[in-house]
């Protein structure tokens, strides 16, 4: 299967679980607004949520997927694989469990560390230590998920995986839902925080029992057995350290400016979270779907020693990249009020913090192409089992970081942090870059080049459409449901189509691309990106 094709499958499954977490936001801002009990839900969902990302969905997956891969690539092929997943499920199930007992052990010194000016305000640090001692187990069974997907996506099997999110949304939706019932039957925003933890839990049980089906359905017999520390479990381990980190500069950034977020006015963690959901529509969109597909297919060229198809593919993925976030950053940016003031101001959620998150979307959609392309980049270290340069690159990324927020939060408060994570974020981009360029893993071509430069000529001149168009629909942005949505539909449209043909006359778009597209599956299957 291409890289296109699978791109758009998984892109397609993950788009539906962020219109789903799109929907869970919205109505999670209009009923428990920006306060005390919001801040600590966030704050509770941040840690079982980042960590997943961090671990389970990055350092974990890039590691296991290559060495799981070439076990099925070998001559003895489908079970010398099993036997490998069977023994890495058998030692991953107790580690998850005893970091799990430690974590919820810990809780409160996490928390104080994490968010110490809860302890100012009456109730809320206590609330924030018990809601994310109820959310911590979902940490536990969505990494033994991501394992499993890591299983299906070798067998090209993606849509399972992609598919996962949906249950957590539909799931949180249902939590959002009853504690806003239990609210008013006399209940207070502090039962509807508690509704919504449990629901956190109860998604992962379910996206576990999805899994497990999926992956039977699939073939592959997996069973839980006695922990051996095998020579592949033990490289996979010494694989991961290093990972964790290199595979998650954009996740543990998110521990850092959770720590300054809540050193600010209640109610900025929250608006900052809900910003981030502006903003993971194309990233989680784009940058899950390329970083999923690449991964398998660049460790199968690395291992056939194939280099020149290596290069094609990721020059491919750099261009989808690009073509996607490009514009999808630059009309963010300049809709930012009409997308904030139409989706989440109501309710208890109101405009001048509304003004703020719009604010805060602006700054972070800076940075939106770079956290897409680090899916990108990186795979072309891990498939080569390089996971020490990634963690130097983004250490330095990080450190970066927390010095730019030391000097500019003071002043610039909740936006001045999004700014810096963006511009950071870049930075460990180029910096990626310069490695693969160097080692002549991958270089940027003349001919890849002049196409992002015709994307970014097609993507000016849409901005200035949208610029001209936003003040038109001023009225309308805060109107009647329906006014909202024939508003943004009105700029989402004209965007589009302002867009796609200014890239079709300066040639910013790969015809052959688009034709591959639009193949049936069988059809597509025959064509690979890469050749």
């Amino acid at each position: 299967m291409s890289l296109v094709r699978n791109v758009s499958t998984i892109g397609g499954l993950t788009a539906l679980s962020r219109v789903f977490g799109f929907v869970r936001d919205m109505l999670l801002a209009r009923v428990l607004g920006a306060g005390l009990a919001a801040d600590a839900f966030q704050l509770a969902f941040v840690l079982p949520n980042t960590f997943r990302r961090l671990f389970a969905e990055g350092a974990f997956s890039v590691a296991f997927v290559p060495m799981y891969t070439r076990a099925l690539g070998s001559d003895r092929g489908d079970g010398v694989a099993e036997r490998f997943a069977n023994d890495v499920l058998a030692v991953f199930v107790w580690v998850l469990l005893g970091f799990s007992a430690l974590a919820m052990l810990a809780m409160p010194g996490i928390v104080w560390v994490l968010a110490r000016e809860y302890a100012g305000v009456p109730g809320k640090f206590e609330l924030a230590v018990s809601l994310s001692r109820v959310t911590l187990p979902y940490l536990a069974l969505v990494s033994v998920v991501a394992m499993l997907s890591g299983v299906l996506n070798a067998h090209a099997r993606f849509a399972p995986g992609a598919f996962v999110p949906v249950l957590l949304n539909l799931t949180l939706i249902t939590g959002i839902v009853t504690g806003y019932v239990l609210r008013q039957q006399g209940g207070t925003d502090i039962a509807v925080a508690w509704s919504v933890a449990v629901s956190v839990a109860a998604a992962g049980l379910l996206q576990l029992i999805y899994m497990v089906w999926a992956v039977r359905r699939a073939g592959v017999r997996l069973t839980l057995s006695t922990p051996r520390f095998t020579p592949e479990v033990r490289r996979l381990g010494r694989l991961i350290l290093p990972a964790t980190f290199g595979a998650g500069i954009y996740q543990i950034s998110q521990f850092v400016d959770t720590f300054f977020a809540t050193s600010l006015a209640q109610g900025s963690l929250t608006l900052l979270k809900y910003a981030d959901r502006l903003n993971q529509m194309p990233l989680g969109i784009v940058g899950i779907a390329l970083g999923t597909a690449i991964l398998p297919m660049l460790a199968r060229h690395i291992h056939s020693h194939d280099e020149e198809g290596a290069q094609r593919l990721q020059a491919n993925a750099v261009e989808i990249a690009t073509l996607l976030t490009l514009p999808a950053a630059a009309a963010l940016a300049v809709c930012a009020p009409a997308f904030v003031t139409a989706f989440f101001v109501g309710g208890k959620m109101n405009q001048a913090q509304g003004d703020v998150m719009a604010a805060i979307v602006t700054a972070l959609v800076c940075g939106l192409p770079s956290y897409v392309l680090v899916k990108v980049f990186q795979p072309a270290f891990f498939s080569r089992e390089d996971t020490r340069t990634p963690v130097w690159i983004a250490a330095a990324a990080l450190v970066i970081n927390i010095a730019i927020n030391v000097a500019i939060v003071p002043t610039y408060g909740i936006v001045g942090l999004a700014g810096a994570t963006a511009f950071t974020s870049s930075l460990n981009v180029a910096a990626l870059y310069a490695v693969l360029h160097h080692r002549g893993w991958f270089r940027i071509s003349w001919r890849l080049a002049t196409r992002v430069a015709r994307q970014l000529a097609a993507t000016g001149v849409m901005a200035l459409a949208l610029w001209a168009l936003l003040p038109l629909f001023q009225n309308r942005y805060a109107g009647t449901a329906l006014e909202r949505a024939l508003a943004l539909a009105t700029l989402v449209g004209a965007g589009g189509a302002v867009f796609l043909a200014s890239a079709w006359l300066v040639g910013a778009l790969d015809k052959s691309h688009l034709a591959q597209l639009r193949r049936k599956p069988r059809e597509a299957s025959a064509v690979n990106l890469s050749e």
